[in-house]
C-alpha cells in the first residue's frame, strides 16, 4: 500500500491568498521557499491526520515514511506519525517544483515582469513549460522515475507514507498510473490536491499499484479546517 500526503497549509499558503486578493506582485514572505513553515491550522491538520493513521488497525499503518525535505512538509510528516513506530526519512526528489525566476511572483506579477514567459507558456502548456532556472513538471516526473526506481527496491514489503507537495503529487499520479499529458492536465484542472489530503493506491491482484482513493480529507472534517491551494506561479499564467 502507499499513501500520497500534501503537506498541511503553511504560511506560504496563506501569502499567496492574501497576494491574489490584494492583486499583489509578489508574496510577503521573508523566508526561503524550503524554509516555509506550517501555519496553526497546518498543525492541527497534520495532528488530525495522525489520529486517523494511528487508528488504523496494525496491519494496515504505514511501516516507512519519505518526506520532502522542506520545511512544511518535514513537519507535516512528522506530527502525522508521532504515534506509529516509524523513522521519517527524507529524500530531495521529493521536493517542491522549482520557479526559478518565478520564486515568490503572483500569476499578476510574472505576467507584467514576463510577459515573453508568459506567451511561451500559453504556447508550450503546463507540463512542459520550464520557468527561467526552475523546472516543468516533465522535470519532476524524472526524479520521481528515479525516486521510485530506489525506493521500490528498499520499500518493497513495506506500506509507504510519501508527504511531498501538489504538483509532486499530481506527477507521482502521472507516473504511477500511466496517465497522458492530457490525462494529467485534465485532472489537474477538475481538482486540486488539498493540504493534508490523502491519496491511496493498494496492490491488486497482479501485483499492481491501482488508485483505490484520491485527495480525501475525510479525516479533517470534524475539525472543520481549511484546505488550501499550493502557491504555483506558473499555473497562473
Amino acid at each position: 500500500m502507499v499513501w500520497l500526503v500534501r503537506h498541511g497549509e503553511s504560511i506560504g499558503n496563506l501569502a499567496d491568498a492574501r497576494a491574489q486578493e490584494a492583486g499583489a506582485d509578489r508574496l510577503d514572505l521573508d523566508v526561503r521557499d524550503p524554509d516555509v513553515p506550517l501555519s496553526e491550522t497546518g498543525r492541527s491538520q497534520a495532528t488530525a491526520l495522525g489520529r486517523h493513521l494511528a487508528a488504523l488497525g496494525p496491519d494496515q499503518r504505514p511501516t516507512a515514511v519519505l518526506s520532502s525535505p522542506f520545511t512544511r512538509a518535514l513537519t507535516t510528516a512528522r506530527l502525522a506519525t508521532a504515534g506509529l513506530d516509524v523513522r521519517v526519512r527524507t529524500d530531495e526528489r521529493l521536493r517542491e517544483r522549482d520557479f526559478g525566476a518565478f520564486d515568490g511572483m503572483t500569476g499578476t506579477g510574472i505576467r507584467e515582469e514576463f510577459p515573453a514567459e508568459a506567451r511561451r507558456r500559453e504556447l508550450l502548456g503546463k507540463f512542459y513549460y520550464r520557468p527561467p532556472g526552475g523546472e516543468s513538471w516533465a522535470d519532476i516526473a524524472l526524479r520521481i522515475r528515479s525516486l521510485l526506481a530506489t525506493e521500490a527496491l528498499r520499500h518493497d514489503c513495506d506500506r509507504l507514507l510519501i508527504v511531498a507537495h501538489q504538483a509532486v503529487i499530481m506527477v507521482l499520479r502521472y507516473v504511477l498510473e500511466e496517465l497522458s499529458e492530457q490525462d494529467l492536465l485534465e485532472l489537474d484542472r477538475e481538482e486540486q490536491v488539498a493540504n493534508a489530503s490523502l491519496t491511496r493506491y493498494e496492490m491488486d491482484d497482479a501485483g499492481d499499484l491501482r488508485l483505490a482513493e484520491f485527495n480525501a480529507v475525510y479525516h479533517l472534517v470534524d475539525r472543520d479546517e481549511d484546505v488550501t491551494e499550493e502557491p504555483d506561479a506558473a499555473q497562473q499564467l
